[in-house]
């Protein structure tokens, strides 16, 4: 067979064209690798984009709906947003190869940013250009989570409360923190569902209303873990969902322990008074006679202490002299004469001054 013979032509045109490889077996044969560059590119469209794309914004969070879902963006402005959207929308022909592009926004109105987009990429060894103009329209709605914060929609509620007192200030603000800090974790970590809805501030502690049950459970423990005492849940049943499930809303009872870190308590063990240190699980101190380490369980009976004075209470007095190993003579800030009290393990025998406290059960060397 002559060379002539062996050659192959266009289907369209009649011109003849190089012999291109089979393709390998399973792959789809394609009518248009037959044709001529001529007539292949007379057809030819390096990119497919939409007349338009719209694009619904969340005007509270600035959320992106996609799909049937909405989507956090990480964006600076709505232009981010767009790029992001025309990035998706558009397609690059299977046959391109070493494709770039690149775009230049031009803001229209407030919403309308018209995206002016390059292409370059090489067909049939053929170096190629072409741009597209892509509007995208900005509008704005709601989305499921901010119209649910907007409604005051929540599951559950974390009650912060103490055992025969109420929570210290610093108690009331930390437990809000503490709340508000992991609610902000689980939103960094892409959680839609996690939001605090309100925090209600009562005399007796705060209410921090959170949006899911998960949530309340996992803030009360972080509660207690640091500020100690103790939680228990009670739900109730609010409704049934479409698929016939209950539904509960929980309340968390978060009880904080009777004493608070600096408190001067007296044990009923007749050992004397218990500088408390912490109350994170076990109470922990330092006996302020002797300097010895103390703990014990909340439920024990021992516990049944009274709250003497606090850390707040020390004034600093004068050592007057170190009497022995165990004995230390300093002034009573109220009355200055110089009296002997027991002298504990943490007393610094070069000070010259000391903080102490004066409670019903005497004076008292307190730690630095």
């Amino acid at each position: 067979m002559s060379d002539t013979e062996s050659r192959e032509f266009c289907p369209r045109c009649g011109d003849p064209v190089p012999t291109r490889a089979e393709p390998l077996p399973g792959t789809p044969r394609d009518r248009d690798r037959r044709l001529c560059d001529a007539c292949y590119f007379e057809d030819f469209t390096l990119v497919d984009a939409p007349d338009r794309i719209e694009v619904l914004v969340c005007s509270g969070c600035g959320a992106v709906h996609r799909g049937n879902r909405w989507l956090d963006v990480d964006a600076r402005d709505y232009t981010d947003v767009a790029v992001d959207e025309v990035r998706e929308a558009l397609g690059v022909h299977v046959d391109a190869r070493n494709v770039t592009w690149a775009v230049d926004p031009e803001q229209v109105d407030e919403n309308t940013i018209r995206m002016h987009c390059q292409f370059t990429g090489v067909v049939r060894e053929t170096p190629l250009e072409e741009s597209v103009v892509v509007p995208v329209k900005i509008s704005r709605g709601t989305c499921d989570r901010c119209g649910r914060i907007a409604g005051g929609y929540y599951a559950s509620t974390v009650q912060v409360r103490a055992t025969d007192r109420t929570p210290t200030p610093e108690e009331r603000s930390r437990a809000v923190e503490i709340a508000e800090s992991h609610v902000a974790d689980k939103e960094g970590d892409g959680d839609r569902d996690a939001f605090v809805t309100e925090v209600k501030r009562t005399d007796d502690g705060p209410d921090v209303k959170l949006s899911t049950n998960g949530l309340g459970e996992e803030v009360s423990k972080r509660i207690v873990r640091e500020l100690g005492g103790s939680v228990e849940s009670y739900p109730t049943l609010v409704t049934e969902d479409g698929d016939g499930n209950e539904v509960y809303r929980v309340t968390y009872a978060v009880r904080l322990p009777k004493f608070t870190p600096g408190d001067v308590i007296d044990p009923d063990d007749d050992a004397g008074p218990v500088l408390v240190r912490s109350v994170s699980g076990n109470l922990k101190g330092v006996r302020l006679a002797s300097g010895d380490p103390y703990e014990a369980s909340f439920d024990d009976e021992e516990l049944a202490a009274r709250r003497l004075a606090t850390r707040d209470d020390a004034v600093e007095t004068t050592v007057v002299t170190v009497e022995d190993d165990h004995a230390v003579q300093v002034l009573d800030p109220e009355t200055y004469e110089a009296k002997t009290i027991p002298r504990p393990d943490f007393f610094d025998a070069e000070a010259e001054t000391t903080p102490v406290v004066k409670t019903r059960a005497g004076l008292h060397v307190l730690p630095d």
